[in-house]
């Protein structure tokens, strides 16, 4: 018997033919874990949430929640009587409660919980002073979407379910508030499923995470092995953070690229000596060497702040990333020759 905090057990949630996921199985171990699901928009990520919360029913699998079954193909516990809180992507809110009214309702709920923060310290911590006693009709997307969560923290949940929390909030206002929730769900313990299309988000806030691709969940692990280690090609293509290239394993540690020449490392699954396999090449790969020998054309240069990623093309039309800092001595134009450093070293070389 498992002692995991939250069990889904080979459970398919669906709302319509389109709008499934099938056959998932995960574990929130301890209690006080925050899971993120991570995928494309109208993949049933939200559905996954409905379902948890008792909103949706299930046809088969199971969904165990401190050891008791709430979800089953024969039993269904009411949403009322689960103690999950479930703080939608759209506006929730009682539209005739003010906002700090909209926040003591959720207090109410568990008054026999103890709970460190107060409606105001919530307010305080959220940045919804200014608006304490304005009507939802009366604030913006976002801020509503920081008023659903203070309601939802405050109803002390034994498990929170946050459908996009920080998807309409401004990206100088977003770092911030995630900080501060990350902060506020380990402290206070509260078990945590947080769905979201933006897998640095997921990365940050996620103890795991799990993608969702093609109406099945593909992986779920921890952040640094979901990004390091992907289990398919699919993976690659969603994160959209390397590309692949065709190589030849020519040794136990060692492959050959025609345009890279030899790459070493340690394989992550052991390959066959001279079968050919797709390579992952992601921006911290490769290493800028202005003195070498292998130079590829600059096409494309993002600025990330702390680095340059330079998008370069070798002969064959394939576009390479490399990360650079950004206080590098100097910095590539486009159609410059950039050159990277020989032999060329990968940790962990992920094939496909």
């Amino acid at each position: 018997m498992s002692n995991s905090f939250l069990e889904i057990k080979d459970v398919t949630f669906a709302v319509s033919k389109l709008n499934k996921v099938n056959n998932v199985t995960f574990d929130m171990v301890k209690e006080g874990e925050i899971i993120c699901l991570l995928g494309p928009s109208g993949i049933g990520k939200t559905t996954v949430l409905r379902t948890i919360a008792g909103l949706e029913k299930i046809q088969s699998g199971k969904i165990i929640l401190k050891g008791k079954v709430i979800s089953s193909s024969n039993f269904h516990l009411e949403p009322e009587k689960r103690n999950i809180a479930l703080s939608f992507q759209e506006n929730s809110l009682f539209p005739h409660y003010s906002v700090i009214d909209n926040i003591k309702f959720g207090s109410e709920r568990n008054k026999d919980k103890k709970f460190i923060y107060s409606t105001n310290d919530l307010i305080n911590l959220l940045h919804l002073e200014d608006i304490k006693k304005k009507y939802p009709h009366e604030i913006s997307a976002g801020e509503a979407q920081r008023v659903s969560l203070a309601r939802s923290l405050i109803s002390k949940p034994d498990l929170l379910l946050l459908d996009e929390p920080f998807s309409n909030i401004d990206q100088s206002l977003k770092e911030e508030l995630q900080k501060k929730i990350k902060e506020i769900i380990n402290e206070i313990k509260i078990s945590t499923i947080i769905v979201t299309h933006d897998s640095y988000e997921a990365f940050y806030m996620g103890n795991k995470c799990g993608i969702i691709l093609d109406q099945s969940l593909k992986q779920f692990d921890i952040p640094y092995n979901i990004y390091h280690y992907p289990n398919s090609i699919e993976i690659v293509n969603f994160l959209n953070r390397g590309v692949l290239i065709d190589a030849l394993v020519t040794g136990e540690m060692t492959l050959q690229n025609e345009e890279l020449g030899i790459i070493m490392g340690n394989f992550v699954k052991k390959q066959k000596i001279g079968s050919s396999v797709k390579l992952l090449i992601q921006p911290e790969d490769l290493s800028h060497d202005d003195k070498s020998s292998l130079r590829l054309e600059v096409v494309d240069r993002k600025f990330r702040g702390t680095n340059f990623i330079y998008i370069l093309k070798t002969n064959s039309n394939k576009f390479i990333p490399v990360l650079v800092d950004s206080h590098h001595a100097h910095q590539h134009r486009i159609k410059d020759k950039f050159g990277i450093r020989k032999p060329i070293h990968i940790d962990h070389l992920v094939c496909f």
